[in-house]
């Protein structure tokens, strides 16, 4: 059977920062930084990035080439003995499980992204009713538009590798940065924006040192790489035989730190411009606003009182939004879909429609039980599963995988790679310190 494959480096570098960008990055990563001496967390990400979640994507892609298959078919082939196969196969349906369960919730807020992105036209359209319904809570408008959402998803995984997530990956992904851009240049123009700037950039090195501090950062580096679950191993398995790994791996951190950055270029300073304009933007607890409650309460609060231009950047903000989250969702279901082309012979449309089926199933069961399901299932498949799943994917590469193999294959784009600094330090650092730091993290989390 042919496999997919992208057709360049720029096509794959587009494809896997896509998945690595997402949602997280964009609210997440700013207000962690708000929360933890600004420009200290900043830059103590920027280390940990490099130093985790580089040499974990590494693993992942090396696999992934070299195997030319799913997450359970990769791990399974470089295991020499029986017990690691046995182990590999539950490590993969591990990972596509933990992807299943992160889009189920994922599609969810994808869903309200969408909803606020319509608001503004039916504003401008003079529809009220239909305003208010998009953005006030409720079953039916959240199955609604994660149905949406996941049938886009389908749609674009179901053409394939090339027509499909490259695609729309080259199309999306510069969108982003273009949308980004042109709303950081806006907001920057609003009285309260430098207070934001300073706040996000001059650092408070005492608090360096802070445990919470470097916790925090470590997850985020880890878990905004989309690392764990095997969309890198299998966006590595769709990699041409003769591209640099190292190099490719760098640019795509490199894009994802980028994005994370300019994330924080753009909220930090409109979140104070919100305050300059009466919008509350503390919790009781003295900390800022975070999470959902920041981008489906401050900054919409912050588009309404911008008058007739909050229309128009609210609309711009929602689809940056919106895109964030569908170049990750796409890498969510294609690991699952991936396993079941090649390993069940199931035709590619029928199995994505198939998977996307059952993970609508679930969201809506998490929609019917909001309070009780929506965090558990997000804390157990992005704080304990995705962790653990990334140091298994470390160890099979560090103590399993044949040192040899992983040499030719790396020489296979950089035939100089041996005296090169990254193969004197890369394995090493992935056999012993990336499962070491990953343990630290994941006990740090308890």
């Amino acid at each position: 059977m042919q496999r997919g494959q992208f057709s360049s480096r720029l096509a794959f570098i587009f494809a896997a920062s896509g998945s690595a960008v997402g949602l997280g990055n964009i609210w997440g990563f700013p207000t962690q930084a708000a929360g933890n001496g600004g420009a200290a967390f900043v830059l103590m990400y920027l280390i940990l990035a490099f130093f985790l979640a580089y040499p974990a994507l590494m693993a992942e892609l090396i696999i992934g080439r070299h195997t030319r298959a799913n997450m359970v078919s990769a791990l399974q082939s470089i295991s020499p003995s029986q017990p690691g196969k046995k182990i590999g196969t539950l490590v993969g349906i591990g990972g596509m499980v933990t992807a299943g369960l992160i889009l189920s919730f994922y599609s969810i807020i994808a869903g309200w992204m969408l909803a606020y992105m319509l608001e503004p036209l039916t504003t401008t359209l003079g529809q009220g009713h239909i305003s208010a319904w998009l953005t006030t809570d409720s079953v039916f408008r959240d199955v609604g538009f994660a149905t949406i959402f996941i049938v886009l998803t389908v749609l674009i995984i179901s053409a394939g590798v090339e027509q499909g997530i490259e695609k729309w990956s080259s199309r999306l992904m510069p969108s982003l940065f273009i949308l980004m851009l042109g709303l950081i240049a806006y907001v920057f123009t609003q009285d309260g924006a430098m207070a934001g700037l300073k706040h996000y950039l001059v650092p408070d090195f005492s608090q360096i040192t802070n445990p919470k501090l470097i916790v925090s950062a470590m997850g985020q580096a880890f878990f905004s790489m989309s690392l764990g679950v095997g969309t890198m191993l299998v966006y590595g398995s769709y990699i041409r035989a003769d591209e640099n790994l190292p190099v490719v791996g760098a640019l795509v951190t490199l894009t994802d730190m980028s994005v994370a950055f300019l994330a924080g270029l753009l909220v930090l300073p409109a979140i104070f411009v919100a305050q300059e304009l009466g919008v509350p933007i503390y919790a009781e607890s003295g900390d800022l606003i975070a999470g959902p409650n920041l981008i489906f309460q401050v900054l919409p609060a912050l588009f309404q009182n911008m008058g007739a231009t909050g229309l128009f950047v609210s609309f711009a903000f929602f689809v940056l939004m919106s895109i964030a989250a569908v170049t990750s969702s796409i890498s969510m279901l294609e690991v699952p879909v991936s396993y079941a082309v090649e390993a069940h012979q199931v035709g590619r449309n029928k199995a994505t429609w198939l998977i996307g089926l059952i993970v609508l199933g679930i969201s809506t069961v998490i929609c019917l039980n909001f309070d009780l399901l929506f965090g558990y299932v997000a804390d157990i498949s992005t704080q304990v599963a995705q962790p653990l799943l990334s140091m298994m994917l470390c160890i099979f590469t560090g103590w399993i995988f044949y040192r040899n193999s992983i040499l030719q294959e790396l020489k296979n784009g950089s035939p100089d790679v041996e005296q090169g600094l990254f193969w004197k330090i890369w394995p090493t650092y992935v056999k012993f310190f990336c499962p070491l730091l990953i343990v630290i993290t994941f006990a740090q989390g308890f």
